[in-house]
């Protein structure tokens, strides 16, 4: 791995602020955005009372609700990514690919999006053509049509380029039933390939890092994954597309709401040599880094060497891979088993290693 700006005082480390301060603060901080417990605590004691009505059971990426005997999936995000081009993608590929799968991990076949932006003034309308071009070009790749939208313009000063929000719906086939209550005692976990890329992607470009071997962000739609996985006739439980807090923040929320246990041996989760190198480095952990192309399955013991072949016989799923099994033992907590033989508790993270990554 090497720099292009010099020794690696061009970082600037003491300038980084960190992104979980105390939880009393009386404001918001960056770490509210995080997908950790700041964003929890926001969302429970802020957010949802204020919305009236009983919470949900457990709070996912999309919603399945009912409409005239059609099950459908309904989903929003919005996309703040910093820089808006990154080796890989741009913001469009986000928006997109980040709503699709979302829709996906319900099993959910994405059908139309809806695509708001809020635009600086004084950004080049360049700028926004190749961020619309890329947003164009990423809903024909995933199948999805953008159907209705928005354009609001803020102050100069008052943004930061492009923001993108992104809404979609999707039609959930009979049968399929993905929710972390279905996780029980023996379920195999598995992931569609190498974790953290995208997260250290994003990195790359912020800092000037290069590596032997350029990292690219992992961003694309998982629609056709999922249908290969639910063809193979295995009994899926819940599926997570592991984006804020990584893989980490992904198999925690899992455990809570199942209230099951989740081991994880640490040897078998797919980390490239590059994220590995980058993480050691700056001191992060590959588990909390964010991906925005792979998701994390749980699924019957008896039916993980169908749904593994499944995945592998699919592009963006050669790389899968069996990590770790549920436990009755410790429920709601995830650990890690070393390479030493060891444990270590995973935790839910605070706030965000690296913000502002979609």
């Amino acid at each position: 791995m090497s720099e292009t700006t010099g020794p690696p005082a061009a970082l600037d480390m003491l300038s980084w602020s960190c992104p979980a301060p105390l939880r009393d603060r009386p404001r918001v901080v960056m770490g509210h955005g995080g997908g950790g417990v700041l964003s929890g605590e926001l969302l429970e004691q802020v957010v949802l009372p204020a919305l009236g009505g009983p919470a949900p059971a457990a709070l996912t990426d999309s919603a399945v609700v009912e409409l005239d005997g059609a099950r459908l999936a309904f989903s929003t995000d919005s996309f703040v990514v910093r820089p808006l081009f990154f080796p890989g993608g741009s913001i469009g590929d986000l928006a997109v690919n980040g709503t699709v799968n979302d829709l996906a991990m319900s099993g959910a076949r994405a059908a139309y999006l809806s695509c708001g932006l809020i635009l600086e003034e004084g950004v080049e309308i360049d700028t926004v053509a190749r961020v619309a071009e890329a947003l164009g070009a990423a809903a024909r790749t995933a199948g999805v049509r953008v159907v209705t939208g928005d354009t609001k313009v803020v102050e100069a000063g008052h943004g930061d380029g492009v923001y993108v929000n992104t809404a979609g719906i999707g039609v959930v086939p009979a049968g399929v039933d993905l929710r972390p209550q279905r996780v029980v005692p023996g379920d195999a976990v598995l992931v569609s390939g190498a974790i953290g890329v995208h997260g250290v992607a994003i990195m790359s470009e912020r800092e000037n890092l290069r590596f032997d071997v350029e990292v690219e962000s992992d961003c694309a739609p998982l629609g056709g994954l999922v249908e290969a996985m639910l063809s193979a006739g295995a009994d899926l439980h819940v599926l997570r597309d592991p984006t804020r807090g990584g893989l980490a923040a992904s198999l925690n929320e899992i455990a809570a709401a199942s209230g099951c246990g989740v081991v994880v041996q640490e040897r078998a989760v797919p980390v490239p040599p590059p994220v590995a190198s980058a993480c050691a480095m700056l001191g992060l952990d590959p588990m909390y880094v964010a991906n925005e192309g792979k998701l994390v399955a749980f699924v019957a013991r008896e039916h993980a060497d169908a749904v593994l072949a499944a995945m592998r016989a699919h592009p963006l799923g050669s790389g899968a891979a069996v990590i770790g099994e549920v436990v009755a033992d410790h429920p709601g907590m995830v650990v890690a088993r070393t390479g030493l033989g060891g444990t270590r508790v995973v935790d839910m993270p605070m706030g965000e290693q690296l913000p502002r990554i979609c």
